[in-house]
C-alpha cells in the first residue's frame, strides 16, 4: 500500500504544528519590524520535522509499506494521512479535497481533528482520534478506516519503533549548519514522554492524552541511533517539563556518558525544576538550550490560570548560572490573562528585559477549545475564524484592554526586548563587566527612545 504522509507547509507567515501548542500550532504572521525579522530567524531554524509523523512513518514502514512524504505536493498513493492544525486547516483542507479528487482516501490525525472534527468532516474520509500510533498500526495491517476513529494511547511508549527521520525530510534533507542555538533547518526532534503533569489551565499539552514517559534505556538507545546515523546530531526534546523527575535526568546523563554518545541538546520545562548541580550535569551531557515559561509576573495572575507560580530569586539564580556555562535561554510570556491591565503587562515585558534570557517569545492568551480557559472564556470570544486563534491575534473581548491595546503591547514587548544593546550582549554571551556596565548605560537610553516612540504611538509609554 502507498501512504502519503502530509506535513503542509504554510503559505502565510510562519506557522509551527506538530506538538506546539499541543499540536494546534502557532503562525506568527509579521505585524511590526522586529517581528518580520522573528518570523524569518524561526523559518529558518524552527521549521521541525513532525516527529508525530515519523513515528507513523516508522511504523508503515515496518509493515512493508511504500511511505511518501510531502509539504504541499499532491502525491498519488492509496492512503494520505495529513497532519491537522487549528491556524492553518483551511489550506489543509483544500489539500485534502484534492487528494480525494485523485482518488486518494485521506485521513486526518492530531489534536485539531481530534478536538474540532467538524472542520474537516467534510473534507476527508477518516479522522483519528487521540495519539495517532495505535490507529496507524491497524491501518499498516491493511484495516482501511472510515468516519472517526478513536486512536487509544499507548501506554508503553517503548514499544514504539524510532521516527523514520529519513522518510519524512524532503530529499533526504538533514540540518545544516549550527549557529547560535539550532542547526539552519532544526534538528531531529525527541519525545522522551508525553501528554503534561502539569494543570495549567490555558494549556492543551494535557487535553489529548495522559503524562508517560519513555524509559531511559530506550531514549538513550534513540539518541544512539542518531549519532550512528549522523554525526554529533542536535536532539530537539519536544517534552513539556522535560526535567520534571529530577533523578531520571541525572540517569539519561549518565546513560549518555556511559556509552560515549556526542550530542548536543535542548529542551523545555520549568525553571523549578532546575537546579545548579542539575544544571552542570545536563551541561557535560550536551544540553546548550533551554526554553522555560515564565508566562506573567504576577503570581496571584498565575495561581488564577493553575500554574505554579516560581520564585524570582530562583528564576535569576537558574539564568546566571546559564550564563556563566553558555546555554542559551528562550522565556515564554503570555500577555493578556483576565487579570491583566496595562500597567501589569508593562511589568512583566519590563522583567523580561531585566531578566535577560537570551531570546524571549510573547504572545497574547488564547482559548484553545478543550482547555478549561476555553470554558471560562467561551462567553467573550468576538473571533469566528479558528484561524486566528495564533497565539498572536486578539480573539476575545478583554475586561481592560482593548484588541488595539493588546496588539500595541505585544509589539512593544518585541521591540523593547530586541532593541537594546543587552539583548546583543546576551546573544554573543558577553561576560565582561566593563562591557556589561556599558551596555546597561546604553539600555536606558534605547529605552527612553522607546518610550518617546510609544507615546507617539499610543499616547501612553510601556514602561511602568
Amino acid at each position: 500500500m502507498r501512504v502519503v504522509l502530509a506535513d503542509l507547509e504554510s503559505k502565510r507567515g510562519f506557522v509551527s504544528k506538530d506538538t506546539v501548542v499541543g499540536g494546534y500550532g502557532s503562525r506568527l504572521d509579521p505585524f511590526s519590524r522586529v517581528t518580520t525579522v522573528m518570523a524569518y530567524l524561526k523559518k529558518q531554524f524552527h521549521d521541525v520535522p513532525s516527529v508525530h509523523m515519523a513515528y507513523l512513518a516508522a511504523i508503515l514502514s515496518r509493515a512493508g509499506h511504500d511511505v511518501l512524504w510531502t509539504r504541499g505536493e499532491e502525491i498519488d498513493g492509496d492512503v494520505a494521512l495529513a497532519l491537522s492544525s487549528l491556524v492553518d486547516y483551511k489550506s489543509e483542507t483544500a489539500w485534502a479535497d484534492r487528494m480525494r479528487a485523485r482518488g486518494v482516501t485521506v485521513g486526518f490525525i492530531g489534536i485539531t481533528a481530534s478536538k474540532m472534527p467538524g472542520l474537516f468532516a467534510d473534507h476527508c474520509d477518516f479522522m483519528f482520534q487521540g495519539e495517532p500510533e495505535a490507529a496507524t498500526m491497524r491501518l499498516a495491517q491493511g484495516v482501511i478506516p472510515s468516519g472517526i476513529v478513536v486512536s487509544e494511547q499507548i501506554d508503553d511508549l517503548d514499544s514504539l519503533p524510532f521516527p523514520r527521520w529519513d522518510l519524512v525530510r524532503e530529499d533526504g534533507e538533514k540540518p545544516g549548519r549550527k549557529w547560535f542555538t539550532r542547526p539552519v533547518g532544526g534538528g531531529f526532534p525527541l519525545l522522551a514522554s508525553r501528554g503534561c503533569p502539569e494543570f495549567c489551565t490555558y494549556c492543551p499539552h494535557r487535553i489529548l492524552a495522559g503524562y508517560r514517559a519513555r524509559s531511559i534505556g530506550n531514549i538513550a538507545d534513540e539518541l544512539e541511533r542518531l549519532c550512528d546515523q549522523h554525526p554529533r546530531p542536535y536532539v530537539i526534546f519536544r517534552d513539556p517539563l522535560f526535567t520534571e523527575q529530577r533523578t531520571r535526568c541525572l540517569e539519561l546523563c549518565d546513560e549518555i556518558h556511559a556509552r560515549g554518545l556526542t550530542l548536543t541538546f535542548e529542551a523545555e520545562t520549568r525553571l523549578d525544576r532546575l537546579d545548579v548541580g542539575l544544571l552542570d550535569k545536563l551541561y557535560e551531557a550536551g544540553f546548550r538550550t533551554m526554553s522555560f515559561g515564565v508566562e506573567s509576573l504576577d503570581a496571584a495572575t498565575l495561581k488564577k490560570s493553575g500554574r505554579r507560580p516560581i520564585p524570582q530569586a530562583h528564576q535569576r539564580e537558574i539564568l546566571d548560572h546559564c550564563r556563566k556555562k553558555g546555554i542559551v535561554t528562550a522565556a515564554f510570556y503570555v500577555l493578556g490573562f483576565l487579570q491583566d491591565d496595562w500597567n501589569s503587562i508593562a511589568a512583566t515585558i519590563d522583567y523580561a528585559t531585566e531578566l535577560g534570557s537570551t531570546y524571549a517569545q510573547f504572545k497574547i492568551l488564547t482559548p484553545y477549545p478543550g482547555t478549561p480557559m476555553f470554558k471560562q472564556i467561551e462567553p467573550l470570544l468576538t473571533e469566528t475564524d479558528w484561524e486566528k486563534f495564533d497565539g498572536y491575534t486578539p480573539t476575545y473581548r478583554h475586561p481592560n484592554l482593548t484588541a488595539r491595546e493588546l496588539k500595541f503591547l505585544l509589539g512593544a514587548a518585541y521591540t523593547r526586548f530586541y532593541v537594546r544593546p543587552s539583548c546583543l550582549a546576551n546573544l554573543l554571551k558577553i561576560q565582561n563587566s566593563v562591557v556589561r556596565d556599558w551596555v546597561t548605560r546604553m539600555d536606558r537610553r534605547v529605552n527612553e527612545r522607546h518610550s518617546r516612540e510609544e507615546i507617539a504611538g499610543f499616547s501612553r509609554p510601556v514602561a511602568c
